[in-house]
């Protein structure tokens, strides 16, 4: 008979290896789905993680989309694992990273067409406050009314999306734009556009916000009382109690963070590859995040790490698209893959497997 026996303590090992293993396992499988699509198993493998960055043909373009990509993962998944940490699911980073976005733009397009140079600092600041408000909905619904943050935050992620809709096609719509949907495109707006930094590298406001974000995370979890706070509320609850620490301020401030950041995230993404507020402005970065806080053992470097492989299989994903016919649902479930087998995998971190011999039925 098998059965699972709970370790005195977590694996250090497992915990270490099982990102490995669950990303090894996810190529397996995935392979064996790409296979029987039709494609070859090998060959879409090597184009969703070899050909962005290393073949010729691609890389010169593939390259600087990685950092284009991975800059919101990063950004919101850092803000995200916090909560996680304390045992606070916020699962509707989507709808603070829309109304971070509607915020944002509304801020600077209030002001259009002024070259001024505070309007983008204001953006920035709009934008913040934008998710982080959207936040605050399910942080106080939970403190004074034990409301569950799952549901109130995921179910706000719809009522943001219908906001986008509603604003795209009416407050924030391009007067010039000849009735269609959509709003001023900001990166024709000098002031206000969020090009890169350093040319053909991808590296525009919102990733150096984002490196900046894993850099603070980390000294707020390794060095600040409050990152000791957080870290004992999700691995003791009780003890936190105890030891003064206040859940409700916990909350507060674990979803706030998780909002603002994700509120930036929409605001660099609008005034930068997105270009303009439109229907379909969001892209599912607010629940892909999730998985790549969990890859990265919410632990803000392995975010950074985790965030950089997220964002190249999205690169891959396009490409294994276009050269290879795979359906994007499949590259969605391929991205999928890595979350389901994350936690199978996790087990072995708090649990081993013991083989009982003697056992009779």
């Amino acid at each position: 008979m098998i059965r699972l026996e709970k370790r005195p303590q977590p694996s250090r090992t497992w915990t270490l290896a099982s990102p490995i293993l669950a990303v090894l396992l996810t190529m397996i499988v995935g392979g064996a789905l790409f296979a029987a699509l039709g494609a070859e198993p090998l060959t879409a493998i090597r184009t969703i993680f070899w050909d962005p960055l290393f073949n010729p043909q691609f890389a010169s373009y593939s390259r600087p989309q990685l950092l284009v990509k991975a800059g919101p993962l990063i950004l919101i998944a850092i803000g995200l694992s916090l909560g996680f940490r304390a045992g606070i699911w916020n699962i509707g980073a989507e709808g603070q990273y829309i109304m971070g976005a509607i915020c944002g733009a509304g801020a600077g397009l209030a002001f259009y067409p002024s070259d001024s140079a505070l309007i983008f600092p204001l953006m920035i600041l709009a934008g913040a406050l934008g998710g982080w408000a959207w936040a605050m909905i399910p942080a106080l619904l939970k403190v004074r009314f034990g409301t569950n943050e799952i549901l109130v935050s995921l179910m706000l992620v719809y009522v943001a999306e219908s906001i986008l809709a509603s604003v795209a096609s009416g407050l924030l719509r391009n007067p010039e734009g000849m009735g269609f949907p959509g709003s001023r495109n900001f990166r024709d707006w000098d002031a206000v556009a969020n090009t890169e930094i350093i040319a053909n590298t991808g590296m525009h406001f919102g990733v150096l916000t984002a490196f900046v974000a894993v850099i603070a995370a980390y000294v707020l979890l390794a060095r600040h009382i409050q990152g000791f706070n957080i870290r004992l509320s999700g691995e003791a609850p009780r003890a936190a109690r105890f030891s003064g620490v206040n859940p409700a301020a916990v909350i507060v401030f674990c979803l706030g963070i998780a909002g603002a950041l994700a509120g930036l995230a929409g605001l660099f993404e609008v005034t930068g590859p997105a270009g303009q507020i439109s229907i379909d402005f969001n892209s599912g970065y607010g629940f892909t995040a999730i998985i790549v806080a969990f890859l990265g053992r919410l632990h803000p470097v392995g975010i950074l790490l985790a965030g950089l492989l997220m964002a190249l299989t999205y690169i891959g994903g396009e490409l294994a698209q276009l050269m290879l016919g795979l359906p994007g649902a499949a590259i969605q479930l391929f991205q999928g893959m890595l979350l389901f087998f994350l936690l199978g995998v996790d087990v072995f971190t708090n649990y081993r497997v013991r083989l009982n011999l003697g056992a009779t039925a």
